[in-house]
């Protein structure tokens, strides 16, 4: 898969993910970072390499909410992001991952009883994180 990267572009947009392993980024916060490092790399570029990195297998993208840009994330040859549900909260739009043996239970329940198999990488729980609650009394 290297190989594909040699660009400069390529590996500056592969570095960046994978310095944030396991954190989401939207394109724009991609381009936005190689700003910061005295970088220029175009939307379309930073698609391109992200659709690269998708079919590699290296990349997992996440579509939250319709009308809201994608998500990417480095999971990079470990597969075990699949296992993981995802909390969003509503005030700030933070992401967090999640694993969790009673949401399984609860996955496992509704499998066994209702005859539906939740996808735990596409489930997302809508609340308000603990520093929104904290900063809000909420």
């Amino acid at each position: 898969m290297e190989n594909s990267y040699n660009t400069k572009q390529g590996e500056l947009i592969l570095n960046i993910l994978k310095s944030g392993a396991g954190e989401h980024f939207t394109a724009d916060d991609i381009i936005r970072l190689s700003e910061k490092e005295g970088k220029k790399v175009g939307k379309a570029t930073v698609y391109r390499h992200l659709d690269k990195l998708i079919r590699a297998g290296e990349v997992r993208k996440y579509i939250v909410e319709e009308g809201t840009s994608a998500c990417f994330e480095y999971i990079g040859n470990s597969h075990s992001c699949h296992s993981h549900y995802h909390l969003k909260c509503s005030l700030c739009g933070e992401l967090l991952h999640v694993k969790c043996e009673y949401l399984d239970e609860v996955s496992a329940h509704i499998s066994d009883h209702h005859g539906f198999r939740i996808k735990p990488e596409k489930t997302v729980l809508y609340g308000v994180c603990k520093n929104c609650r904290e900063a809000e009394n909420v």
